[in-house]
């Protein structure tokens, strides 16, 4: 079974996703970084594929790209440092990034190698779902891999549906039409789409993102789905000075404290 699915089985609520962009601050880290966070209480590592162009984030996660392929990552080495982190991680691993790289990488042979070193899923937002249903998806199926779509506060409940019924795993529920990065806290028009994601009885659970950045952010998404993905509070925080565990450690337990 996928590790993905095994930790919807053994647990439903306040579940918590980081993202982190390989290969920063420094080329090695994406290992050590790794490590920390299920050791400090995450339940999936989402890591973020460099790319030259990632017009979708914010600047953020802008730079962390840059500094990222500066420092000379890329697919291969992100795979092999995948491999290397699952000798002593065991919880889910998401990749996630945009289209370009994994397909002149060659989609089936990623498929291939990613679940061989120990990915989960993939969430690839810039792959559209008619590709995926008629062309991609036996590849993602043969390895075992869950793909994950996207839905946003513009995407109508008929879409919400169809993307449901062709997911497994989870939904990544958007909660901004807009680029990553913290915003402050969530609106009341942010809450009344939050409200209607729940009513539509999705038969996959849902993970709010864009915009958790403290624990009054991750407690109301966790208030209004099954957990929340955190990013580029999370790369921000390790940016600053001081030891790279212990910024870790201090920035998990901040988003739980009162959970």
């Amino acid at each position: 079974m996928n590790r993905i699915t095994q930790l919807f089985d053994q647990k439903k609520n306040n579940l918590l996703s980081v993202f982190y962009t390989a290969g920063f601050p420094k080329l090695n880290d994406t290992i050590a970084i790794a490590k920390e966070l299920q050791s400090a209480g995450a339940d999936i590592i989402e890591i973020g594929i460099p790319f030259s162009d990632p017009v979708a984030d914010g600047p953020v996660i802008q730079e962390s790209n840059k500094v990222a392929l500066d420092n000379g990552m890329n697919l291969k080495l992100l795979l092999q440092q995948v491999k290397e982190i699952r000798q002593e991680v065991t919880i889910p691993i998401i990749l996630m990034g945009y289209l370009n790289p994994v397909m002149q990488y060659g989609l089936e042979k990623f498929c291939k190698d990613a679940s061989e070193v120990g990915i989960d899923g993939l969430i690839l937002p810039d792959l559209p779902m008619f590709e995926y249903e008629n062309e991609y998806g036996k590849f993602f199926e043969a390895n075992n891999l869950l793909n994950i779509f996207l839905v946003s506060p513009t995407t109508s409940e008929e879409r919400i549906k169809k993307i449901d019924s062709v997911s497994s795993g989870f939904i990544y529920a958007v909660s901004a039409s807009s680029t990553t990065g913290a915003k402050g806290n969530f609106t009341d028009e942010q809450i009344v789409y939050f409200k209607k994601l729940n009513s539509l009885n999705l038969k996959n659970p849902i993970f709010l993102g864009f915009g958790i950045s403290n624990n009054e952010t991750f407690s109301t998404a966790s208030k209004y789905s099954n957990g929340a993905i955190v990013g580029s509070a999370f790369i921000k925080a390790i940016s600053e000075k001081g030891s790279l565990m212990n910024k870790i450690k201090r920035f998990i337990h901040s988003l739980r404290s009162e959970l």
